[in-house]
């Protein structure tokens, strides 16, 4: 069932954490040794760039300041953006997105990220309709990761509809594609739609993967999140996930 969720929020709190915790003074000063890194914006409802906590207060204790291994990994090829909404405002500057199990998508949200795309930007997309990452939240806290994605407009916009399987086997498994063994759980696939203006998509790896030409654009879309699973760091992991913002670069 389609939720609300605060992300209005995450703005002014980005601001008060990273002004707390120090969280620009090292790490850039490491970034403008090694050179400038590629702006990537993050848009997701995992806990990737923090972790869950219960307020703020247990947010700024020492422990809760360890990045997950996602935003770690992230970190080491790119200067993350954390992002709180996809209108114009937010995503304007930027070349790459990542979308990971994001909310629902407001109207103008879906008619901007689509103009973005058009114009040249490139996005990678997670899109799982069974996530499988724990939360310690409850199912109905707004501060809990979609369960379910809901980005079906975008998706249809783009000649694709996501389906489910709920008859497939819940243990974890790899599905290779093209020369990225990605981990699954769970997954979708992507089929493609009657809809899709101008998009050319290739669906490919069981319906786990679709690339997607949109006008100058390119979007890379992932019928899972596991790969980005915040409590199972591994090297196939961080490996899949390079090789696709890697593959997303390319034209």
């Amino acid at each position: 069932m389609p939720r609300l969720r605060a992300n209005n929020l995450l703005a002014p709190l980005a601001a008060l954490l990273l002004a707390a915790c120090g969280a620009d003074g090292g790490a850039a000063d490491e970034a403008a040794a090694e050179g400038p890194r590629e702006r990537l914006g993050l848009f997701t409802t995992l806990p990737i760039y923090w972790n869950e906590q219960q307020d703020i207060a247990a947010m700024l204790e020492p422990e809760a300041q360890e990045p997950s291994w996602v935003r770690a990994a992230l970190e080491e090829r790119h200067e993350l953006v954390p992002l709180d909404t996809l209108e114009v405002g937010g995503i304007s500057g930027l070349d790459t997105l990542l979308i990971a199990q994001p909310r629902a998508l407001s109207a103008a949200e879906n008619v901007a990220l689509d103009d973005w795309v058009r114009g040249g930007g490139r996005a990678l997309v997670l899109a799982d309709p069974f996530l499988t990452q724990h939360s310690d939240f409850a199912l109905g806290d707004p501060r809990r990761p979609f369960d379910v994605v809901l980005i079906s407009p975008i998706l249809a916009r783009w000649g694709l509809a996501l389906e489910f399987d709920d008859a497939q086997g819940e243990e974890e498994r790899v599905v290779t594609v093209g020369d990225v063994a990605v981990p699954v759980r769970l997954a979708g696939r992507f089929v493609a739609a009657e809809s899709g203006e101008d998009a050319e998509c290739a669906i490919a790896g069981e319906g786990l993967l679709a690339d997607c030409s949109v006008g100058e654009g390119r979007v890379l879309l992932l019928a899972d999140a596991a790969i980005l699973d915040t409590e199972s760091d591994d090297e196939n992991r961080r490996a899949a996930v390079e090789s696709l913002l890697a593959r997303l670069r390319k034209r």
